[in-house]
């Protein structure tokens, strides 16, 4: 899948728990919605852009995908 638009789609669910005043909230909110709904190859992919430095996500996103990373990480293959 193209990273960029994993990126956009990360981006959006972050955009919808932006009006979450507690902080907290909405990056559980962020970690959940991936989590419940994207497949577990979208969720690596995510991850490893994540890892090489998260160019496009938003602040939110990437403290969601760092705070809750094991429980966004799929299983071992």
């Amino acid at each position: 899948m193209d990273g960029r638009k994993l990126v956009r789609m990360a981006n959006d669910i972050a955009a919808f728990f932006a009006a979450e005043p507690e902080r907290k909230v909405a990056l559980d909110g962020i970690a959940s919605h991936l989590r419940r709904f994207w497949e577990p190859r979208m969720r690596r992919e995510i991850l490893a852009l994540l890892d090489q430095g998260g160019e496009g996500m938003s602040e939110h996103v990437r403290d969601a995908l760092r705070a809750h990373r094991r429980a966004l990480e799929p299983a071992a293959r």
